[in-house]
């Protein structure tokens, strides 16, 4: 008797999941653009799936709120209206009684103005961002891929974002490229035209754009491929991935990031891809099969390696290798092998992290063309991270020898307005020019300091030491900074002054860095100069244009 009231009493917790479980789906046939989803951060993650006629859709991890969500986010279902989707869901039911579609995102109307959306660099709507991928200009239109998290924002769920440009300023955000598969989530990697159809992609005369990237599981990363025939707005994964596994090899499951790119001379592609301790070099004819060639220590994630012109002169040349710190080193390649001379260096700091180069840029204009992730948070925003102003990167001969340098491109200048100049100001009398300027969240200062009774100068914002030149110790915000004329007095800087983020140019982009704007909420003083009897030799003020 007492068996057989066991295996009732087990059938009966039986039956109670099954119907806990099925109380956790919902039914909805599409017939809008979004489905937009509850979040609160206070819930713990749990695994949502979409399943049309039995076939798994997508799979992620998401804190639905159960009570008053926190913010929103959503997906774009564009491709699946008409379709009937079962969405599963193994936390707390009552989140899925929220969820709801509609054509606008969840707050639509807020979109872009809120308290602190970035108003001069690219956020995604919603979510988690971090790395740049696929950074490539192709038919009139810059390409940003993106590491992503559409539910969250935190870091989870790495998907490919997708954004694209005229520009590079102002930018559309497309629905998700890349999403994770049964190998794992997408990580970072790069992009690429196949103009002499060497992987067999292209359809008639359109060429295929590429992507190799990481695919992460949790007990190693591989590489794999992606391409589109549309211009990046949809994507068909290669039936053989992943195309290299170096696990085994490295015996680390630290490899990945990989930065392809066609080698003019020898008629290959190259794949610089971070494997452990440094960057290993391959070789491929088609973009599927790839021999490996060599191995460059001291670096690592997120490798680019390219060829710039020193001093703006064609026939002399020098290749830059560097990781996702942006330090770097200067040297030759011959397609198979890096050979650096200098190095290590450095010539930006700051938040920035994971920069990589445009393909098809220098290609098209002359320019090497860098965007880098802002490690920046965004206080009360359902979205964080961000990405930094896009930079031109130039090789200049200094007394140091041949070394970096960064400024913002010129299609940026569009967004500013000079709206005061000045010259050879004491301190007092360019603090009282500052002072129209405290309530603007989003300003641009170009200035010169010249230090004489002090050893060290700078500029305040709202408590925040967003300039601090000491000439003793050689230091720019606590970074060793020498300067071109070793026994100047004299610092410039061009300071990008956005809601949440401050980048500064110094000496015409000789070294940059880049800051969370994180104001003293006791300080009321605003923007000024600071240091003993200094001299502003220069200054103006730039009113901001939103991109949005």
């Amino acid at each position: 008797m007492k068996t057989r009231l066991k295996i009732i009493l087990s059938i009966s917790i039986l039956m109670a999941s099954l119907q806990t479980a099925k109380a956790a789906d919902i039914v909805i046939k599409i017939n809008k653009r979004y489905l937009n989803l509850p979040i609160a951060q206070t819930q713990s993650r749990a695994n949502m799936k979409f399943v049309i006629s039995g076939k798994q859709e997508r799979a992620f991890k998401i804190r639905l709120a159960k009570d008053e969500p926190e913010y929103w986010v959503y997906c774009d279902v564009t491709a699946l209206k008409g379709k009937t989707v079962t969405i599963s869901y193994d936390g707390d039911e009552a989140g899925l009684k929220k969820i709801y579609q509609n054509d606008e995102i969840e707050g639509q109307k807020l979109l872009y103005k809120e308290k602190n959306r970035p108003q001069f660099h690219f956020t995604a709507k919603r979510g988690w961002i971090n790395d740049p991928n696929g950074l490539i200009f192709y038919e009139g239109e810059y390409h940003l891929f993106f590491q992503h998290n559409p539910y969250e924002k935190e870091w989870e769920n790495m998907s490919w974002g997708h954004a694209v440009s005229k520009d590079m300023i102002h930018w559309e955000e497309l629905p998700t490229a890349l999403s994770p598969d049964n190998l794992g989530t997408m990580f970072s990697g790069s992009a690429v035209i196949d103009y002499a159809n060497t992987a067999g992609f292209n359809k008639g005369k359109t060429p295929a754009m590429v992507a190799t990237y990481t695919v992460a599981s949790a007990d190693k990363q591989v590489q794999c491929v992606a391409y589109s025939l549309d211009k990046g707005r949809s994507w068909t994964k290669y039936s053989n991935n992943p195309i290299i596994d170096s696990k085994a090899k490295w015996n680390s499951v630290d490899t990945r990031d990989p930065r392809v790119f066609w080698y003019q001379p020898g008629k290959h592609w190259v794949m610089v891809l971070n494997e452990r301790d440094g960057h290993s070099i391959y070789n491929s004819s088609n973009l599927k099969d790839w021999t490996f060639q060599t191995h460059t220590t001291g670096f690592w994630e997120c490798p680019d390696l390219f060829e710039l012109p020193v001093d703006g002169d064609p026939s002399k040349t020098k290749w830059v290798i560097y990781g996702a710190s942006n330090t770097y080193m200067t040297g030759s390649f011959d397609g198979k092998k890096f050979t650096p001379e200098s190095g290590k260096h450095y010539f930006v700091n700051g938040t920035i992290y994971a920069a990589q180069t445009f393909t098809n840029i220098q290609e098209a204009d002359g320019r090497r063309i860098q965007i880098g992730w802002g490690r920046v948070g965004h206080p009360g925003m359902p979205f964080n991270g961000m990405m930094l102003l896009p930079t031109e990167l130039k090789l200049k001969t200094t007394k140091d020898g041949i070394r970096l340098f960064s400024e913002p491109v010129k299609e940026a200048n569009q967004l500013f307005k000079s709206v005061g100049k000045w010259t050879n100001l004491n301190e007092n009398d360019a603090n009282e020019k500052l002072k129209n300027y405290n309530n603007n969240d989003e300003i641009r200062i170009k200035t010169k300091l010249k230090l004489s009774h002090a050893t060290s100068a700078g500029i305040y914002l709202f408590g925040q030491r967003i300039l601090d030149y000491d000439m003793n110790y050689n230091l720019v915000n606590g970074v060793f900074y020498s300067p071109e004329d070793m026994t100047s007095m004299e610092i410039s800087a061009d300071i990008y002054i956005d809601r949440t983020s401050i980048e500064v140019f110094i000496d015409g982009g000789a070294y940059s860095y880049s800051l969370e704007r994180k104001p003293d909420p006791k300080n009321a003083e605003g923007l000024h100069f600071w240091g003993n009897t200094i001299e502003v030799k220069d200054l103006e003020v730039y009113t901001v244009k939103s991109i949005w």
